[in-house]
């Protein structure tokens, strides 16, 4: 499959989840969860739409009498199984990537992450389950960081609850505006860049902000 062809299913989701509906019934649910687990739970697939796929469900679901509550309960649950699965895969595992390529994870890195973990990990979990990307990596570190477990699990079931209910109830009920079904992909597109602002802003201000310059500023 090409680029193009991969761009164009990201931007019509509207139309292969309804057809995956219409085609599978009851097996889509199954891979809409599949979806949503793997892009929140496996470090190796943040690529995996997630906002996108929540919001073109809510769309598919808006068109066809299937009860709303149904999708938003399995994809919740499907979140906070995939935030688990990495949580305790970095929890179980990410210390052995710095035994084993000190050179690539050094400690000092190990340290600041439990620091942040230790003074930010609720905040963090909520947060970044609305930013690709961060969504699948936070589980990680917080497992990582060996983060309170039930802590965790806390946030991570009131941060995927927020998550799947705000996007699915809004593409339900404003995806039936003619506006949106016409111009579906310009939505997803807005949805996708909205997304991505943070981080970029983020990258941007640690790519170009100097330290040094700040202290002069301050004298």
């Amino acid at each position: 499959m090409t680029l193009a062809e991969l761009i164009h299913i990201l931007l019509h989701l509207n139309l292969y989840v309804g057809a995956l509906l219409d085609q599978y019934h009851h097996t889509a649910y199954l891979i809409l969860m599949l979806i949503i687990f793997c892009e929140t739970g496996l470090v190796v697939t943040p690529f995996l739409p997630g906002d996108s796929l929540i919001f073109a469900a809510g769309l598919a679901f808006a068109n066809s009498h299937r009860p709303l509550w149904v999708l938003l309960a399995l994809m919740i649950a499907a979140a906070v199984l995939g935030d688990n699965c990495n949580y305790m895969i970095g929890r179980c595992f990410g210390r052995k990537l710095f035994v084993r390529y000190p050179r690539v994870f050094k400690w000092e890195y190990l340290e600041k992450t439990e620091f942040f973990y230790a003074k930010y990990g609720p905040l963090a979990i909520v947060m970044a389950r609305f930013l690709p990307l961060l969504r699948t990596f936070v589980p990680f570190f917080a497992g990582l960081s060996k983060m309170r477990y039930p802590l965790y699990l806390f946030f991570s079931i009131m941060s995927a609850s927020l998550w799947i209910s705000l996007l699915g109830i809004s593409s339900y009920y404003f995806g039936q505006v003619p506006l949106v079904q016409n111009h579906f992909s310009l939505v997803i597109l807005l949805i996708i860049v909205v997304s991505l602002l943070p981080a970029t802003f983020a990258f941007i201000k640690k790519k170009w902000y100097n330290p040094r310059q700040s202290n002069l500023n301050q004298h």
